[in-house]
């Protein structure tokens, strides 16, 4: 009775060993047989798209005389080379957006950018100076444009302010990132 039980337990074990034998090698011929099913984006991706990047630019609003953000598509060629003289002439050129305007001053050039640890020193032509300069406000957003600009790229935390190479009273100091 005991031999019986054994040889009963040895049959099932075996036939449960032929089957799972049986089943592996039956998965392995039907995974070679599977070919890898390519997937193929629903649109094409162009060169032109490849190529351009969005940053993002601060005007003040029309509306509240308050600084906002203008998210730009540009050509990622145009902001390699000198990216702290593109992002402030695209400032100066103004927003596209209705509802903003440009705060800095009409006839402004930028002549000259130098990075030095995380902060950038921009020196403007004397046209940067002909901002109304009774309203603090107009001052603080001219400011804040500039530095809200600027400090989206990571390496720039500071921004000092230079007309014509030489430091002047109205705009002392490095100024920082404003919460908006």
């Amino acid at each position: 009775m005991k031999n019986k039980k054994i040889i009963l337990i040895f049959t099932i074990l075996l036939i449960l060993v032929v089957i799972g034998g049986i089943f592996a090698i039956w998965f392995v011929k039907n995974k070679e047989n599977n070919e890898v099913e390519e997937i193929t984006p629903e649109e094409e991706i162009s060169e032109e798209q490849l190529r351009q990047t969005i940053v993002t630019l601060y005007f003040v609003s029309n509306e509240t005389n308050e600084i906002m953000p203008e998210a730009r598509l540009i050509d990622i060629k145009e902001i390699i080379a000198t990216p702290y003289e593109k992002l402030i002439n695209l400032l100066i050129e103004g927003p596209k957006n209705e509802k903003a305007k440009k705060v800095i001053p009409e006839g402004t050039t930028l002549l000259k950018t130098f990075l030095e640890k995380d902060v950038i020193t921009l020196d403007f032509s004397k046209e940067f100076l002909n901002y109304n300069k009774e309203d603090e406000k107009e001052k603080e957003n001219l400011i804040n444009t500039i530095v809200n600009t600027l400090t989206e790229l990571t390496e720039i935390n500071g921004v000092k302010i230079k007309i014509e190479g030489e430091e002047v009273e109205d705009f002392e100091g490095i100024y920082t990132r404003q919460n908006i």
